[in-house]
């Protein structure tokens, strides 16, 4: 291990937490909301929406999807987890391959083993983002159940609106987890340049972000959104 590694890792977990923050809105880097931040509003209207309906079975299939998408991904960082614990078990092995690899500086055993056990910290931590927020569109099932009727809705708005802002922060905390497992798991393919110089991992981290940032802040996919919010806004102020 060499200054140069401990400096690139220093700057990969620095880019990850401020991109973090930038994402969730903490840090204010550009002039526009992310496109994490644009959903939270779309999902605060889908359970606004559903007040307005007494048939809920779109509703629970969406909330099915969610959960479904993150047991996925808990079930894959679980995967993920294993291959680099028989990356550990080939350690000889790998060392063997990246020696005879000009570009690659000789780190060592140890320096693989460590490199090994970051990323097995990567899942891991992915795998408890998932596996916590698949918990928490569970619960966000259960509080969705406890929303009241379309007329017992329109007896007591205060209170129907308090129960559907309860499902809206479950549901939002919930995606928070979400996208903080999805985080790692796209940054872990930065990671990996790490394996063969450290050079090369500041490039691969480098390369991820931005194409993380263009998705969040560029990308047509919020483009599209935001479109849609300001259609919405322009039909409320003149009453259409």
């Amino acid at each position: 291990m060499q200054a140069i590694d401990y400096a690139a890792l220093a700057l990969f977990i620095l880019s990850w937490t401020l991109y973090s923050h930038i994402t969730n809105g903490t840090i204010r880097l550009f002039e526009r909301e992310s496109l994490t931040r644009v959903m939270t509003e779309h999902r605060r209207r889908w359970i606004l929406n559903s007040l307005r309906r007494d048939l809920k079975m779109i509703d629970t299939q969406i909330l099915a999807g969610l959960q479904n998408g993150t047991a996925f991904f808990a079930s894959t960082s679980i995967f993920a987890l294993g291959g680099c614990f028989a990356l550990l078990g080939a350690t000889e092995k790998v060392d063997a391959i990246f020696r005879d690899l000009p570009i690659a500086f000789q780190g060592g055993r140890t320096a693989f083993e460590l490199k090994v056990g970051g990323l097995t910290g990567l899942f891991g931590y992915a795998f408890f983002k998932f596996g916590w927020s698949y918990r928490l569109f569970n619960y966000c099932t259960i509080l969705f159940g406890g929303l009241p009727m379309l007329e017992e809705a329109r007896r007591d708005p205060a209170a129907a609106r308090a129960a559907a802002e309860r499902v809206i922060r479950m549901n939002a905390i919930a995606a928070g987890h979400f996208n903080a497992g999805l985080r790692a798991i796209f940054l872990s393919i930065g990671y990996l340049g790490w394996f063969v110089n450290a050079y090369l991992f500041l490039v691969t981290t480098a390369f991820v972000l931005v194409i993380l940032v263009r998705r969040q802040f560029f990308s047509p996919a919020r483009q599209l959104l935001m479109e849609d919010m300001r259609d919405e806004d322009v039909d409320e102020s003149t009453g259409d």
